[in-house]
């Protein structure tokens, strides 16, 4: 996982404090976009990245809902992420979403991107969502992380 961060578009989804994000910094990539739609969270996400002194040409913060996010990057066809972390409030329509990017991988995600979906043991997702296959479950504790990639 570490080598797919290395030089990544990164899209941290939800970002609560972009602890998410910030590791991906850490660990190399190019450019790390957060999304949240909480004001609060948004300037915690900048206070964070300002005490760590990172430079502001490898971040974005956006003050947006999820999918309406995913909606205007699509509208814009700006460049593909190559790694996607989402890890909304459990109450989240999760299926909606992830049917979104598996309908425009291509104006979302690079070929060989990655999606991790966060979410509880109990919430089911399909193995499927169009061009995104899930690959991978790894449960922990009451949380589990499920692994998609573009279908080849």
């Amino acid at each position: 996982m570490a080598a797919r961060i290395e030089g990544a578009r990164f899209l941290d989804l939800c970002a609560g404090s972009g602890a998410v994000g910030i590791e991906a910094l850490s660990r190399g990539a190019a450019h790390v976009t957060f999304v949240d739609q909480s004001r609060k969270m948004c300037g915690l996400i900048e206070s964070n990245l300002n005490s760590l002194e990172i430079t502001q040409d490898n971040y974005h913060v956006v003050l947006a809902e999820a999918l309406d996010y995913l909606r205007r990057q699509v509208e814009k066809s700006e460049l593909a992420f190559d790694a996607l972390f989402f890890d909304p409030p459990y109450a989240m329509d999760y299926d909606g979403l992830l049917k979104f990017i598996g309908d425009h991988t291509s104006q979302i995600l690079d070929v060989d991107a990655i999606v991790i979906v966060e979410h509880h043991k109990k919430k089911l997702l399909a193995t499927q969502f169009n061009a995104l296959t899930r690959y991978r479950e790894l449960k922990q504790g009451d949380s589990v992380l499920s692994f998609y990639k573009l279908e080849e």
